[in-house]
């Protein structure tokens, strides 16, 4: 766990500074959602897939848990998970799979609607982490991280997003990017 110094001025999370680049996709609604639609807003990514075996479903259990703590904290964030499996996780697969957890649409964006080397590229150039294909199995291989991206759409954060996950540290976080 990375801890940042408040004497940087205004204790804002600051340790990356990826650019998120332009994406296009569509939620698990099947209505359109681009990088232009977060812009001024606080929001935490991750990457997933519906037929995860191993780490996605606590990965989604996290992200609820999450989901629920700023709720109860009074703080806004969006949440957005992108598919690495964009083959098979259509709008309406990604809508279960969120449902099973729990997942409130009001501000959780499940993205597919791309293809699968586009996810590839875009997780590396914007996050700089990898999405690969699993060639002994139907899984893919992906990062376990949550991201914390500023208004201007700059990750500035990394937590991890399966064991320990800091909610105390994010919902912190999320406050001062919004002052």
């Amino acid at each position: 766990m990375i801890m940042i110094a408040a004497a940087c001025g205004s204790g804002k999370p600051n340790q990356l500074g990826y650019q998120v680049v332009p994406f296009e996709a569509v939620n698990q609604s099947g209505d359109p959602m681009s990088l232009s639609h977060l812009k001024g807003k606080v929001w935490i990514a991750d990457f997933i897939f519906t037929y995860c075996a191993t780490v996605c479903p606590t990965m989604t259990a996290n992200m609820s848990e999450l989901q629920t703590r700023l709720k109860s904290a009074g703080v806004e964030a969006e949440l957005v998970s992108f598919s690495v499996d964009p083959e098979r996780d259509d709008p309406a697969a990604l809508k279960q799979y969120l449902l099973k957890f729990d997942a409130d649409f009001s501000n959780w964006h499940a993205l597919t609607g791309y293809e699968f080397n586009e996810i590839k590229t875009f997780a590396l150039d914007s996050f700089k982490t990898v999405v690969a294909e699993d060639t002994s199995s139907d899984q893919v291989i992906h990062g376990t991280s949550f991201f914390l991206i500023d208004p201007s759409g700059t990750v500035v954060a990394k937590y991890d997003g399966m064991t320990d996950t800091p909610y105390d540290q994010i919902i912190r976080d999320v406050k001062a990017l919004q002052r």
